[in-house]
């Protein structure tokens, strides 16, 4: 189904060094904001005091954060679990306050502004933790990362796994980049969101790679610039209309998914744009760089042995 159709070629690969130089700029400043300012990891991942409320009606979660700000505690996280009248409360560790007198504190002042709380729960998160949670976190995406390597490898060629695995991690590093950039909370539910990205943009770059191979088969005469193109013109309408409806429904979690999905949802949306970008204007250029040809692509026929036999 094309919605959008397309009868000339856009000539992308025209303009493939000045997009890889704008990718490259945006790669190292988000390496940049990395290195110097770091991510802002959350209780998952630094330790802290999870606690589990009950409220005999529906929990106003703007007030108690308000009660939380006034007590010193800026950097929590309020959440409705479950229900509307359950909610999640997550404080970081603060020096010279033990996980038991934290949880006091709290709970003397929500039950000074409402006294229907209860305490349903009280969990603390050591740092022992939070570093097996990064270690764990870092091992997963280097092994998603090898798995697309190979999988690209075993199904088209080794070139278009390596363009894969660049276009892939440059989308990750810029995700990493921008929360670092703006010091967004880093949790459990954005390093989902990012190993989530790995998978999508891997298929947005296989379904241009396939259509890459029946171009070199169709289009015999034709020169891997124009093949490279035609390519990615004649998959454009499916792009728009998969990513385009994908993107509506991250958008409607941004908006209106609340505190819980806000993060998650905004890592999706980075990832989804810059997953299209990478794909089309990143992967296809480097696999054209990397000399691709029509050989490549072609199956290996077996010679005859020299004595005859079949």
């Amino acid at each position: 189904m094309e919605f959008f159709k397309i009868k000339k070629d856009i000539p992308f690969m025209r303009y493939a060094l000045i997009f890889n130089v704008i990718s490259l700029i945006t790669f190292c400043l988000a390496v940049f904001f990395l290195v110097t300012k770091g991510l802002n990891f959350g209780v998952d991942f630094t330790g802290g005091t999870v606690m589990e409320l009950n409220y005999s009606h529906q929990a106003d979660i703007p007030k108690i954060r308000d009660t939380l700000d006034k007590l010193g505690y800026p950097d929590m996280a309020v959440q409705n679990f479950g229900t509307s009248r359950d909610v999640l409360i997550r404080l970081p560790l603060k020096k010279d306050t033990s996980s038991a007198k934290l949880s006091d504190t709290v709970m003397a002042a929500l039950r000074q502004a409402d006294s229907t709380v209860e305490l349903r729960r009280v969990d603390f998160v050591g740092p022992q933790v939070g570093r097996e949670l990064v270690e764990n976190g870092a091992l997963a995406l280097l092994f998603v990362s090898l798995g697309i390597v190979f999988y690209l490898w075993f199904r088209f060629e080794w070139k278009f796994g390596v363009a894969a695995i660049v276009a892939n991690l440059h989308d990750v590093v810029i995700i990493l980049g921008c929360f670092a950039f703006f010091q967004w909370e880093f949790s459990l539910t954005v390093l989902a969101a990012v190993l989530a990205i790995l998978g999508y943009s891997v298929n947005e770059s296989v379904v241009v790679f396939d259509r890459v191979r029946e171009n070199f088969r169709k289009l015999r005469k034709s020169s891997v610039t124009h093949i490279i193109d035609n390519a990615i013109t004649r998959t454009m309408s499916r792009t728009i209309i998969t990513h385009g409806c994908t993107q509506l429904a991250v958008l409607s979690m941004l908006f209106l998914g609340g505190e819980t999905l806000h993060y998650f949802a905004l890592a999706l949306t980075i990832g989804i744009l810059f997953g299209i970008y990478s794909s089309v204007l990143v992967a296809s250029p480097i696999v054209m760089w990397l000399g691709v040809s029509r050989e490549d692509l072609m199956p290996v026929k077996k010679e005859a042995l020299q004595d005859g036999r079949p």
